[in-house]
């Protein structure tokens, strides 16, 4: 029975990484340095504004905070799959336009190794997405008349395994190691109606596989029905291996190949959280990734510094009551991100509404989370979105021997 189990646990992981290399957006913001990033909180906390640093919570896989690991059951095997669809209206000067897309979140899995004090997690997770096509028609006086298309598509993925220990009854240490792959493709022709005149087409092509490295600590403390959860993560600045060629055809072709000049940024973050009477559970994070100080396709300053702000809280009446609406979960949050290129001055903005729902008899619960965001301008583009995420999140008893 194990063995069928791990089998099917591999599958799923193939077939998440296969997934994970189509396109997750069809947004034009996405058409800057690396793309749309994602910060890659289980849904359980997108609910919630996509808290986690100071989340600790044994029926939830939190990949953003490896010390959370040994927060799992000492006999319970985990797994976590989540998939989402996205509607998006996008508003310029030109006028309104609609797209939704879906795509596979995330697929992770946990396990303790050593009773409470030992943990494993692992899984498959998107870093970027890159996807937008994009046609403008204009013209110069009444002589010359032009089209600009802007076609993009692809993301950078990662497979992250990842450490926790208890080093006493209030302090755990963590650390993930991620290999990163994937390759993305920017394109901008401008081609004219009149025959005489030649266009112009510029290609950008990025690959990527590289690895790095994240490391996370919790201290935690319970007294009576008052739980309190400090957190804190982090990254150090990396060399990203990729591969980048950048094309331009006209009338003389140039072509410019890079191995070197990308960097991941240093990233560090703080957040902590409040439980009582295991009812109420209010978690708030912060987070930056120095981009700045990073080169990006050779020079530094090119990119933004990324802040980002969550805030959520989770309410449930009583996790042990006969009436079933009694142990339903619900959560509320709301966060802000800095724009991390300078193309894109205004800050993505959301608010998120969940749902958790337990079976009965297992421990496995299904979460739904719906998040309305916006950012831009109607001078430039703005972004209205609403996503809906689904996942469950699986937890049954492996490690134990049956009685005859």
């Amino acid at each position: 029975m194990a063995s069928k189990r791990i089998y099917i646990i591999w599958c799923l992981l193939a077939l998440a990484t296969i997934s994970f290399a189509q396109n997750g957006t069809s947004s034009p913001f996405s058409r800057y340095a690396y793309g749309e990033l994602n910060d890659n909180v289980p849904n359980t906390y997108r609910a919630m504004g996509g808290v986690g640093i100071g989340m600790r919570n044994n029926k939830v896989i939190c990949s953003a905070q490896p010390a959370s690991f040994t927060a799992c059951d000492s006999l319970t095997f985990m797994f976590d799959l989540a998939a989402s669809v996205m509607w998006s209206r996008y508003q310029d000067v030109s006028g309104m336009r609609n797209k939704a897309n879906g795509n596979l979140e995330y697929l992770a899995l946990q396990f303790p190794l050593w009773k409470r004090y030992i943990a494993f997690s692992a899984g498959v997770l998107p870093y970027s997405a890159v996807g937008y096509d994009i046609t403008l028609a204009d013209s110069i006086g009444s002589g010359y008349h032009y089209n600009k298309s802007y076609i993009g598509e692809g993301g950078i993925s990662e497979v992250y395994g990842g450490l926790s220990f208890n080093i006493c009854n209030w302090l755990a240490l963590g650390a993930n190691v991620y290999y990163m792959f994937g390759e993305t493709t920017n394109s901008r022709t401008l081609t004219f109606t009149e025959p005489n005149l030649t266009g112009v087409t510029q290609l950008a092509y990025f690959k990527t596989s590289s690895v790095r490295f994240r490391y996370g600590a919790q201290f935690f403390h319970t007294f009576g029905d008052h739980t309190i959860v400090l957190g804190g993560v982090f990254e150090n600045k990396r060399k990203l291996h990729c591969d980048y060629v950048q094309y331009e055809s006209s009338l003389l072709d140039t072509v410019n190949v890079m191995s070197d000049g990308f960097e991941m940024p240093m990233m560090y973050g703080a957040g902590g959280s409040y439980t009582w009477a295991n009812r109420l559970t209010i978690g708030f994070d912060w987070s930056r990734q120095c981009l700045s100080s990073c080169l990006y396709s050779g020079e530094t300053g090119t990119l933004n510094d990324r802040n980002r702000y969550s805030f959520g809280a989770e309410y449930r009446h009583n996790s042990q009551g006969r009436n079933y609406a009694e142990r339903v979960m619900w959560r509320v949050g709301c966060n802000v991100t800095d724009a991390y290129v300078s193309q894109i001055a205004a800050k993505d903005i959301a608010v998120s509404l969940g749902v958790g729902l337990p079976l009965r008899n297992a421990g496995t619960v299904f979460n739904a989370t719906l998040e309305y965001g916006h950012r831009g301008s109607k001078q430039t583009l703005a972004e209205n979105y609403l996503r809906l995420t689904i996942n469950a999140s699986i937890a049954e008893d492996w490690f134990f021997k049956r009685r005859l």
